[in-house]
């Protein structure tokens, strides 16, 4: 088994939850991410500059209506007062109204058109970057050496193509388009609202720094409550998940009870934090609308006053109280997008450090390509760990002719499956050389290289799909018959059969609709489907029953002639008829020969066959 030296995670700074209760995480950099960000959005600048005038353009128009509305207001207004004081020619003029209804409908319908296509542009661009993004992932992926995968976890990876892609994609797609509109509105509405009264307007600004005091205050007192929610949704979460996944353990146990009370506990300490921190939240809007309703009383005494002394006309006053709340709206907006920002800048941070993550060494520029290869391997003076600092093989040397059989045995640790993964190129060597048929593996290309190798490992693989597409994975454009033939040769062809729909069955996404056994014969017949001229057998035995590894021993007998085989095993018993024994302790090959000859050395290799069997 090899030994995978795991670095220490550092943990990444959180911010204060925001009014939604969902913590956003702070990015290291900023400024520099956010210019990464923008290097991906500058072959979409002409669409772009595009969205920025729809944009402006549909918020002119939304802003412009409420001072023709306040015309219409003034005119009915003076129509009425005329009628009223029994003037000749008094009356509202209803053609003058029509032609204002007419101008807004006109402005709100092109402002919208205007929406429309910007959000259709928008759309566009964000998902094209999300594309590029997943694409450009996808590809380093493959790139990436197995030391990265052996230092981060999977779901960390899945959560930076997921996750966080979709952040980006999210906050491009609704943020982009509103930061402009919050933009222009607020410089529109002020402009609006100066050009009614600049005294009404100072007073209308003067009533802000109180409600966002108010705001301030609260969204303090709540981030504590949020970042316990957080916490014990986590709790739950995990509790849920835990339970889910050991639910036959805990029923063999008798353990319901515990884990409904555990249950209980926790989803009562959600609730709790829940509860408060949902109610402080939502005391925010009752304020702001308490404080905006007081500004607008503010507003309405001004503007009468200014109206009785004729300063300005009555439809101005429903215009600028219109224009009061269009003018806290976008603050509200910007404030909010400040914080998806982070998150976003966040996300994009994690994604660009994925993919500056240091790649495998290039390839040859003159590979070696072999027509025939006869599977001689020569392992000379290797040197090799995971971290520099900690060598887990010090000085392997062995020379395996074509066609032998060879077992690799030792107790955990000793480095087994780690010779294994140098003779891959899944990691490069500190010192020595590996051969194969006398080339430096690393006069070839890993494709080549590895499509000489069939493996079939402790740990099976199996994707969701039927039988047969997991089998003739091993060599895509295998037909049918061949597919059911490497299963004979596996000894699978009959549990194959005794399956609902055969060949055709599909295998779950867990791959739990069938045996472990029956599992590992999969993977063997794939293995002979590629028709390797190297094989290596990782505990290919270690999880199956006495009756299904006499039959993969077979299997395996079948498959081995005339290839060189690379046994790595820990029941002893299976491989006492391998042509070469290499026994290692310590990252060390420590003895080698045949099984006869290594008993009858009573060290290491009789030490560790005799404890196997001494029950």
């Amino acid at each position: 088994m090899s030994e995978n030296n795991m670095k220490n995670q550092q943990p990444r700074r959180m911010g204060p939850p925001g009014p939604m209760g969902r913590g956003f995480e702070k990015p290291k950099d900023f400024k520099g991410t956010f210019s990464k960000l923008l290097r991906y959005l500058r072959p979409y600048r002409l669409k772009l500059i595009i969205v920025m005038l729809f944009a402006i353009g549909s918020t002119v128009f939304t802003i412009r209506a409420p001072k023709i509305l306040g015309k219409a207001t003034t005119k009915i207004f003076e129509g009425l007062v005329s009628k009223i004081s029994g003037a000749s020619d008094g009356g509202i003029d209803f053609q003058y109204i029509l032609n204002i209804i007419l101008i807004l409908i006109g402005l709100y319908v092109i402002s919208a058109i205007f929406s429309f296509i910007q959000g259709i542009i928008v759309t566009g661009v964000s998902q094209k970057v999300s594309y590029n993004l997943r694409r450009e992932i996808s590809e380093k992926t493959n790139r990436l050496p197995l030391k990265y995968f052996d230092s981060v976890s999977h779901g960390d990876v899945l959560s930076r193509v997921t996750n966080d892609v979709d952040t980006v994609s999210q906050t491009l797609n609704q943020s982009m388009s509103q930061i402009i509109t919050s933009a222009t509105t607020l410089v529109g509405v002020l402009i609006m609202m100066l050009s009614i009264s600049w005294q009404m307007t100072i007073a209308a600004i003067l009533i802000l720094p109180i409600s966002m005091v108010l705001v301030m205050g609260i969204v303090k007192r709540s981030q504590k409550y949020f970042k316990t929610q957080q916490e014990s949704l986590g709790r739950v979460n995990g509790h849920i998940e835990e339970v889910y996944s050991g639910h036959n353990i805990m029923k063999a146990f008798n353990a319901e009870k515990e884990a409904v009370e555990k249950f209980r506990k926790i989803n009562g300490e959600l609730y709790n934090s829940a509860w408060k921190a949902q109610f402080l939240s939502g005391m925010m809007m009752p304020i702001m609308m308490f404080i905006g309703n007081i500004g607008y009383v503010a507003v309405s005494i001004l503007g009468g006053w200014y109206a009785i002394k004729k300063t300005i006309e009555v439809g101005d006053i429903l215009s600028f109280i219109q224009y009061i709340r269009s003018f806290t709206q976008p603050i509200a907006q910007v404030a909010q997008i400040s914080n998806v920002l982070q998150s976003t800048v966040a996300a994009a941070e994690r994604v660009f450090e994925f993919l500056d993550e240091d790649e495998e060494p290039k390839e040859s520029e003159t590979p070696v390509k072999l027509e025939e290869v006869e599977g001689r391997v020569t392992f000379e003076n290797v040197k090799f760990g995971y971290n520099e600092d900690k060598i887990i093989i010090n000085d392997f040397s062995a020379d395996i002719k074509p066609g032998q059989k060879v077992a690799i045995v030792g107790p955990t640790g000793a480095g087994k499956t780690t010779i294994v993964k140098l003779l891959m190129r899944f990691y490069d060597l500190n010192e020595g050389r590996i051969f194969v048929d006398g080339h430096d593996i690393n006069d070839f290309t890993r494709e080549d290289l590895r499509d000489n190798f069939g493996m079939v490992l402790q740990d099976t693989w199996l994707f969701s799909g039927t039988i047969m597409e997991n089998i003739r994975y091993g060599r895509l454009d295998a037909t049918d018959e061949e597919v059911i033939e490497a299963a004979k040769s596996a000894h699978a062809h009959r549990f194959i059969h005794t399956l609902p729909d055969g060949y055709n069955m599909i295998i779950n996404e867990e791959a739990n609709n069938i045996s472990q056994g029956q599992k590992q014969l999969l993977t063997i017949a794939r293995a002979i489907l590629s028709n390797p001229k190297i094989l290596i057998l990782d505990e290919a035995t270690s999880s199956v029953d006495t009756r299904t590894e006499i039959l993969i021993q077979r299997a395996m007998e079948n498959l081995m002639k005339g290839r060189t085989a690379f046994i790595i095993a820990h029941r002893l018993s299976t491989i006492r008829d391998a042509d070469l024994i290499l026994v290692m302790k310590d990252g060390d090959i420590v003895e080698q020969g045949s099984h006869e000859e290594l008993l009858s050395k009573n060290g290491f290799y009789a030490e560790l066959y005799n404890s196997q069997f001494a029950a």
